[in-house]
């Protein structure tokens, strides 16, 4: 059984940036197409970026075009995520997810694609 750990949320003003790491115990992150998600207290789900198991393609949310950067170091088993220009709306838990699935296609921003979660890191952005 594979467990996700999310790492490297925390407080930073607007404009600043933070770096969110999904790392995997039980089966190598190579093996899995990684996601990220971020959920508040009442609201829907969010596509934020999606990144395939070999690292070349990506996907990304409208809300992140441009200032999020998904990508992975499988020997170091990690997948980063890097958030830049962060906007008091980005404030929520970021949630990172793994797919085994064989293929890899815009489906992949679907929550439901994916068959493992990690618990969550807050990240808070002030204005």
């Amino acid at each position: 059984q594979v467990q996700l750990v999310e790492s490297g949320g925390g407080l930073v003003q607007a404009g600043g940036s933070l770096r969110l790491s999904c790392a995997t115990s039980g089966r190598p992150v190579g093996s899995y197409h990684i996601g990220w998600f971020r959920q508040g207290p009442g609201t829907e789900r969010e596509f934020v970026a999606a990144i395939n198991r070999g690292g070349i393609t990506t996907n990304y949310g409208d809300s992140v075009k441009g200032r999020f950067t998904i990508s992975r170091d499988n020997p170091k088993n990690a997948v980063y995520l890097q958030m830049n220009s962060l906007k008091p709306e980005d404030t929520t838990v970021y949630y990172c997810a793994a797919s085994l699935d064989p293929s890899f296609d815009s489906r992949f921003s679907l929550a439901y694609m994916y068959s493992y979660w990690g618990q969550g890191t807050q990240v808070t952005v002030s204005s």
